[in-house]
């Protein structure tokens, strides 16, 4: 059983622990915990972890976020991996804070990472795990939101929200995702 986990950002120390390199974060903590480590590889940086009998080719691109479909296509052809075995870890605008929303499939919402992923893959059909940013900037400063830090008085609950995505991408791989989804969907996270 082998499984592809995408975690979407931008390379770069401007980028990195803002709220759109979410995806990033998310993949750290789950090659930490596993014991995994990232190596620079063709066009992301790659860890494998085993785990329950499980291979878990982790990358995050390294192409920016809009071309990373192309990064997921590349180790999805390598490692002869199903679509359906692929999990993409994304930063969303319209779930609130306290929300994380695994979908088995679904539209990119406008988001340009899974823009980029729908046309290379030719499909929405694919799990996404939405990790839900918050939309609290004003009129015409989204980009500049999305790309801001965490608040201080956010990270406790970010921190919370990371180990649980860890365990969604877990059950993701174990459960399946039908069962992950009623674990995780319903729940508004708080400390």
């Amino acid at each position: 059983m082998k499984y592809l986990i995408a975690g979407l950002g931008n390379i770069g120390n401007e980028y990195a622990h803002t709220r759109h390199n979410i995806g990033f974060d998310v993949l750290y903590a789950f090659v930490s915990k596993h014991g995994g480590q990232f190596v620079t590889d063709r066009l992301a940086y790659k860890a494998e972890v085993k785990w329950k009998g499980r291979t878990f080719i982790c990358i995050c691109p390294t192409t920016y976020m809009n071309l990373s479909g192309k990064a997921v296509k590349y180790w999805m052809d390598k490692e002869k991996i199903e679509i359906q075995n692929l999990l993409v870890v994304v930063d969303d605008l319209a779930l609130p804070l306290e929300k994380l929303r695994l979908r088995a499939g679904g539209s990119d919402a406008g988001h340009n990472g899974l823009k980029d992923i729908q046309a290379t893959l030719q499909t929405t059909e694919y799990a996404k795990l939405r990790f839900g940013i918050g939309n609290n900037y004003p009129k015409g400063r989204q980009a500049d939101f999305v790309l801001s830090k965490w608040l201080k008085e956010e990270e406790p609950l970010i921190k919370l929200k990371i180990d649980k995505s860890v365990e969604a991408i877990e059950g993701f791989s174990t459960i399946g995702i039908a069962a992950t989804m009623n674990q995780i969907n319903n729940i508004s996270f708080s400390l």
